[in-house]
């Protein structure tokens, strides 16, 4: 798991993942910045290093949109690569059987935040 900002550094509030059910931000500074996205799963939180392991590519289209159309799955904009929300797994695309770099967060309080 990618440790790129002390733990407890607040990423963004709870409330931002209710429209699209995720958010992309930048975490660190320097050589060491990062874009990563955050997405909400029922009470839980995930966070990923937003990069497609088939390419290196951002996922996202457009700002913040991860999750596919038919929900329950974040999906790749380029290549239409499919990854489980719970361990960013690929079940399906170029990358199948891949892995999305996890981020490690959690909820607390109100914020999401670096665990």
């Amino acid at each position: 798991m990618s440790r790129l900002a002390p733990e407890g550094t607040v990423l963004c509030a709870l409330s931002d993942l209710e429209a699209t059910g995720a958010k992309g931000l930048f975490v660190g500074e320097g050589e060491s910045r990062q874009n990563i996205f955050v997405v909400r799963e029922g009470d839980g939180v995930f966070g990923y290093v937003n990069s497609c392991p088939h390419i290196g590519v951002p996922l996202e289209f457009e700002p913040d949109e991860f999750i596919s159309e038919f929900g329950g799955e974040i999906l790749c904009s380029t290549h239409g690569a499919r990854f489980r929300i719970e361990d960013g797994y690929c079940v399906s695309g170029p990358c199948s059987g891949d892995a999305l770099e996890p981020v490690a967060v959690k909820v607390d309080g109100e914020n999401v935040v670096m665990a």
